[in-house]
């Protein structure tokens, strides 16, 4: 077994304190000759962690046909000061596979007494979002504009490990550890990438609004609210992104900026009463009236109220929303799906801006897996 150690610097990062405790906070990285725990081997495992404010990295390699089981035991040994595991995929690779090869080297495997925290996990529902071709590794770095040495993939470097256990070339060993340390120098690199998912989740300061007009090509006049809202965190690249429910509604975000795009109705809605069975519908009004009061209106001229008659109407401009977060919220009819807050001649004066601002993203987002 050969054992490497080194500090580094992985630049500015995000906040492990969002994680857990930094000094229990343990990244890891493995290496193997094939998928299946069963059928192949591990030939290397790799770890960070930051100790009294400093990145350290270590790996041991299995230099030799028979040291499979030293790596491992001297990996676990190692793990005593930690509580959570970092990885990237390893809930679905990385920890199923050292279980596997622990049962078949007949050996205790301590794994699943630690927390897992998987960064794929976390990023995985925002691919689209983000406009990432893959949530590989390298893809990540790339869109955080980080670029590494290594040029291989851990299938490539299978037959390279096979040809050094064959001829212990120096060269062939560098190319081994590299790969794995620049994947383990990637994963601290690559957390400002949780940056999204935070600030998406966070609140939002609507800090300046205006309402702007344009005219379609049949001469129509069609009216947008431009809102600018400030986040509670700065993301490192920007990205854009359209309301898939809500047409129109356009997002963009810059360091700590959110910019909406919301296309505005521009007409009459009605708001549903919902005791229907207290008023009456007004047949000449179009409009619904409580019984206290119906009750003096010709008889000819009234009738009792539906869930589909209960209503008043309003004339305006009104904001969209597909969680009724403005009230009171108004609809086309009944059943529409989306819901309809009215806006003031001052869109900064409109009550609960901030909430809906939060609700819109969060409509806007993936349902997380």
């Amino acid at each position: 077994m050969i054992v490497v150690e080194k500090t580094f610097s992985p630049g500015d990062s995000y906040p492990l304190e969002r994680i857990g405790r930094p000094e229990e906070l343990l990244f890891f990285d493995i290496e193997t000759t094939g998928f299946s725990g069963a059928t192949s081997s591990l030939y290397l495992i790799g770890a960070v962690y930051v100790k009294d404010g400093v990145w350290n990295l270590i790996q041991w390699f299995v230099d030799r046909p028979g040291a499979e089981e030293e790596v491992l035991r001297a990996f676990f040994d190692f793990l005593t000061p930690f509580s959570t595991l970092v990885h990237f995929n390893g809930d679905t690779f990385d920890l199923p596979y050292l279980e596997k090869r622990c049962q078949s080297l007949g050996i205790l495997c301590p794994l699943s007494a630690f927390e897992s925290w998987d960064i794929y996990k976390k990023i995985r529902p925002f691919k689209k979002l983000l406009g990432l071709d893959s949530l590989k590794l390298k893809a990540v770095e790339r869109f955080l504009g980080i670029y590494r040495e290594d040029p291989y993939t851990g299938g490539q470097l299978i037959q390279v490990y096979q040809d050094y256990l064959t001829t212990g070339e120096d060269a062939l060993y560098r190319m081994l550890m590299l790969h794995n340390e620049e994947d383990l120098m990637g994963m601290p690199r690559i957390l400002p990438i949780l940056s999204y998912p935070d600030f998406l989740a966070g609140d939002f300061l609507p800090e300046e609004g205006a309402i702007r007009t344009e005219e379609d090509l049949f001469g129509t006049k069609e009216f947008f609210l431009q809102l600018s809202c400030r986040g509670a965190l700065s993301l490192p690249t920007p990205v854009a992104w359209d309301h898939p429910a809500l047409d129109g509604v356009h997002f963009s975000a810059e360091d700590d900026r959110l910019e909406l795009t919301i296309p505005l109705f521009d007409g009459e809605l009605k708001y549903f009463y919902p005791d229907y069975k207290d008023y009456y519908y007004l047949i000449y009004e179009d409009t619904a009236i409580h019984k206290s009061v119906g009750e003096f209106v010709d008889k000819a001229a009234r009738k009792k109220a539906t869930a589909a008659t209960c209503y008043t109407r309003r004339r305006g401009l009104f904001l969209p929303q597909t969680e009724p977060v403005l009230t009171p919220a108004f609809r086309k009819e009944l059943r529409s799906k989306c819901s309809y807050g009215e806006l003031p001649e001052d869109p900064m004066a409109c009550p609960c801006l901030s909430s809906y601002v939060k609700s819109l993203v969060a409509s806007s987002l993936p349902v997380k897996s």
